[in-house]
């Protein structure tokens, strides 16, 4: 069965969402994830840590993730500053 939503292979990077985690001082250097950055499709793509193993067995029961997902864990500081960036069309 085919899904209603999946990522586009061709997508590319438009701009990024918030601040880097170096500015909000979750980083040691400027390389450092992680990152929100809005696709030119307008999807958002989300580098972090992969926390899947540490918290599948924690799932809620009304929660359901396919196999080809992750957890992916980013600081709550750095979410909350995409919020600027983040407009509802």
């Amino acid at each position: 069965m085919e899904r209603p939503w999946d990522v586009n292979p061709a997508a590319r990077f438009k701009r990024r969402l918030g601040k880097t985690a170096a500015e909000l001082g979750d980083s040691r250097i400027g390389k450092d994830c992680p990152e929100f950055w809005e696709l030119d499709d307008g999807d958002v793509a989300i580098i972090g840590r992969d926390a899947t193993r540490l918290l599948a067995d924690r799932i809620p029961p009304q929660v359901s993730m396919a196999p080809d997902e992750r957890i992916v864990v980013v600081p709550g500081n750095q979410f909350r500053s995409t919020v600027a960036d983040v407009v509802d069309e």
